[in-house]
């Protein structure tokens, strides 16, 4: 864990980032009811908020990436997160929309060239992985290496490792579903009687419930 992954949690508590309601829950596009919603575009709203993120994203790639050539921001919540990170580096930056453009080139990526450099993609959160995965594949379509994923924040959920070990992919994550509920119960944000009930729906989503 980093400096700045309890930051982080609190900051997103804090702004409202991120939500709890485990007795109303949520309902995801798949129909998954979920104790937790989360909205990490609010960042780019608080300086300081997002000042911690992008210097934790950076520590994270120095930690686990190091050799990375160019920083990626998948479209559209993870591009300017990527860019004050490419900033901070100094490194080349590319961002990827989630399907190529039907006009112009085609391009599915723009920026630097990727063609044999070493890529870490950014994205605000990881749930399953689905669309930082397809991301990774439109960088590798153009010879680019996707070395790793970068992440603010993730579910934790079980079907994320198996698709990342599927796509042969680490990734890594700022902030995290466990450290999430541990820190909205510090600040008040839930009732430790909670936990249990929270805990279960990391490991079964589909069929947890708590009402």
């Amino acid at each position: 864990m980093t400096e700045y992954a309890k930051q982080v949690a609190r900051d997103l508590l804090k702004i409202g980032a991120v939500k709890f309601a485990p007795t109303t829950p949520f309902t995801w596009a798949s129909g998954i009811k979920s104790p937790i919603y989360t909205d990490n575009r609010m960042t780019i709203g608080f300086p300081e908020v997002r000042e911690n993120i992008y210097n934790g994203l950076a520590t994270l790639i120095k930690e686990h990436y190091d050799d990375v050539e160019v920083i990626g921001g998948v479209a559209t919540a993870g591009i300017p997160h990527a860019a004050w990170v490419a900033d901070l580096l100094k490194k080349p930056m590319i961002y990827v929309r989630s399907k190529p453009k039907d006009h112009g080139a085609g391009r599915q990526t723009e920026g630097a060239a990727v063609s044999g450099k070493k890529v870490v993609l950014i994205d605000d959160l990881i749930s399953t992985g689905g669309s930082v995965l397809q991301a990774a594949e439109a960088v590798r379509a153009e010879g680019g290496e996707v070395i790793g994923v970068i992440a603010i924040f993730s579910y934790e959920l079980d079907a994320a490792d198996v698709n990342f070990a599927a796509a042969k992919l680490t990734y890594q994550s700022l902030t995290t579903y466990s450290q999430m509920v541990t820190e909205a119960i510090n600040s008040g944000h839930l009732d430790a009687s909670q936990y249990t009930s929270l805990q279960a729906w990391r490991e079964n989503p589909t069929d947890w419930y708590s009402y």
